[in-house]
Parts: C-alpha cells; sequence; structure tokens
C-alpha cells in the first residue's frame, strides 16, 4: 500500500502580501498612482492611465506622455512600443 504525500495548502493571501510587499511592486504602485492624480482620476474611476511609451521602456510620467484611457484599450496595448 502506497502512502500518499499531503500538498501543504497555499496561503494565498501571504503570497499576495509578500509579491505586492516588495520595494519594486511599492515603487510601480505609486508611480501608477502619481500618473492618475496628475491627469485628475478620482478613486472609483474605471478609466485609467496610459503611458504612451511605457516606463518599463524609458517613459515618463509627464503630462505629455499620459493619456486618459478604458481599462480594455490599456490592458489591450500592454507594455507595447
Amino acid at each position: 500500500m502506497e502512502k500518499r504525500k499531503t500538498a501543504k495548502r497555499r496561503d494565498y493571501k501571504k503570497e499576495y502580501r509578500d509579491f505586492h510587499g516588495k520595494p519594486k511592486q511599492i515603487k510601480l504602485r505609486n508611480q501608477r498612482n502619481a500618473a492618475r492624480r496628475k491627469m485628475g482620476l478620482k478613486v472609483g474611476d474605471p478609466r485609467e492611465v496610459d503611458h504612451k511609451v511605457p516606463l518599463s521602456k524609458g517613459g515618463s510620467s509627464g503630462k505629455r506622455n499620459l493619456r486618459i484611457v478604458s481599462r480594455r484599450t490599456n490592458r489591450k496595448k500592454g507594455a507595447k512600443r
């Protein structure tokens, strides 16, 4: 008779906290929130701020590089360019 190794249950909440609490993730969240404030979007507004040239590709958070778009449009674009 074979004994099954019981799988340890994953703690999804801990994984979420550990990932989103990393300094890199905190910095990225702060940049996104700063861009939202700069463009005048309020909390709860379903639209998003799109960086025309993504931050990951060397873009800035200056007003000339930002535009307000729908969530669908922003997610479809991704970090292209």
